[in-house]
């Protein structure tokens, strides 16, 4: 007999039979550069606006710095050697802007490249298709004091980093992605200040998207142009959003939500155009005089692919009278011209982030993407869950972890078996890091990493993960 007091399993879709994926589906792992490789000032790197965010007090949960994490710069082959053994057949990492152009402009730094030119090279020869980011939130300060990206300028400076990394690698990397996440870098960096470079302006923070997502373009246009036979893309993080009740004022408060957290990229990058009802919303906070022709012709140059980034469902309500809205991580400007809206929860079974446990989201935000706008290959470049894990006897037994990655995989499948042409599945994340401003205090990893030592130690969820892709789906639960 059921439980009513219990909450839905709305992270779990049916599990039961054994699923294959198709033949050549993509199996990897993700990292970000500041978040793994260490060496802030080894070989001519310069500081990054995260560099200077972590190094400021109150900024980051225990004061924790990027200055050492994972000290995968000094570590790479051994970290590379790891992945072949899990058997990844795909890794997908992110090159430091100021590790290869210090200062955000001018000639490439030469031992700067040369990390990454031995990393790709590491890969190949261990069987393992390098997948590139070129942003992972790691802007060069310089270019931060000179306005950062609600300055237009910024996204010229990008192109010119993307053809010097493409120049250098762009003979042995097949696959890239040209932002990650850009909504974060936008709305978490310039409008709550939650992340670098920590201002707090709804204007800054909706240019900054606009020419993140120019910069993009740009870029786009400057891979296709030397390296044509290139996959290219971009990664998204998006949310499937879902009004509290069947009330118009929580529909409406959806749809707000779902302009600024989906339709702000999708739109420009997939279709050409932002969503009259975005310009509507946001016409408090900005004309949208930053726009300048040709500009959305940039911003939708063609593509090869798309990633998404998943991890949750938001669930949104209006506005209750006498109440105060309650505060998306304590930061409502993350949400210009929303903040009134509440975010809901429904009880029902978190990861130490707090964010819902939501597999079924993942299917439905898969198939809107297909549906609404793209016939083109997807890829999840990111989904995982942070946990706390504990070592007992040399192991790590994250179960929660595994189940995680179970259920999404599983809604993977049921998206493949929908029509969803995706292609490729990268976990977040392959060994715990550095997590922006939580510090060292939220582990995502499937290969735990004891900071003081620098030991890496599979959990179970990496030994699981191994033997899904040994065998190019799940077993029977």
């Amino acid at each position: 007999m059921s439980d009513p007091t219990r909450p839905p399993a709305v992270g779990v879709l049916d599990q039961g039979p054994a699923i294959t994926f198709p033949p050549g589906f993509l199996w990897g792992a993700a990292t970000a550069a500041y978040q793994i490789e260490g060496a802030a000032t080894a070989g001519g790197r310069t500081p990054s606006i995260w560099d200077t965010f972590s190094h400021t007090e109150g900024r980051t949960v225990g004061g924790h710095t990027g200055d050492v994490a994972c000290d995968h710069f000094h570590r790479m082959p051994d970290d590379v050697r790891l992945m072949a053994e899990l058997g990844l057949k795909s890794y997908r990492f992110s090159v430091s802007w100021p590790r290869v152009q210090p200062g955000g402009s001018g000639a490439a730094n030469a031992e700067g490249l040369d990390f990454y030119q031995r990393l790709v090279d590491e890969l190949l020869g261990h069987g393992i298709e390098p997948w590139l980011t070129l942003y992972h939130w790691d802007l060069p300060q310089p270019l931060e004091d000179a306005g950062g990206w609600p300055a237009r300028d910024t996204a010229a400076r990008f192109a010119d980093y993307a053809q010097l990394v493409a120049d250098a690698l762009g003979d042995r990397v097949r696959y890239w992605t040209t932002l990650n996440e850009p909504w974060c870098s936008a709305f978490l960096g310039y409008g709550s200040g939650a992340h670098a470079p920590g201002r707090t302006d709804g204007a800054d923070a909706v240019r900054a998207g606009h020419h993140l997502m120019l910069g993009h373009g740009l870029a786009v246009q400057a891979l296709r142009a030397s390296r044509p036979d290139a996959q290219l893309g971009i990664t998204v993080n998006l949310y499937p959003v879902t009004p509290a009740t069947d009330s118009p004022a929580d529909a409406d408060a959806a749809r707000r939500i779902d302009a600024l957290a989906n339709r702000f990229f999708l739109d420009p990058v997939l279709r050409g155009s932002y969503p009259a009802d975005l310009r509507a919303d946001l016409a408090s906070v900005t004309d949208f005089g930053h726009v300048r022709d040709g500009d959305l012709e940039t911003i939708s140059t063609p593509l090869d692919l798309v990633g998404v980034n998943y991890y949750s469902r938001h669930v949104v309500a209006a506005p209750v009278e006498g109440e105060q809205p309650e505060a998306y991580w304590r930061a409502p400007t993350c949400w210009p011209g929303s903040e009134d809206v509440r975010f809901v929860t429904r009880g029902v079974p978190v990861t130490d982030m707090d964010w819902e446990i939501d597999a079924p989201g993942l299917v439905e935000t898969l198939q809107r993407v297909h549906r609404d706008y793209t016939d083109l290959p997807l890829y999840v470049t990111e989904n995982g869950s942070a946990f706390v894990d504990t070592v007992v006897d040399g192991q790590v037994d994250d179960t929660d972890r595994l189940a995680y990655f179970d259920s999404h995989l599983r809604a993977a499948h049921a998206a493949i078996g929908a029509g969803v042409p995706l292609r490729g599945y990268f976990a977040w994340s392959l060994m715990d890091n550095f997590e922006w401003a939580w510090g060292y205090t939220k582990r995502f990893g499937m290969v735990y990493v004891d900071y003081d030592s620098q030991v890496r130690i599979p959990k179970s969820s990496a030994r699981w993960y191994a033997e899904v892709i040994r065998r190019n789906g799940l077993a029977a639960q």
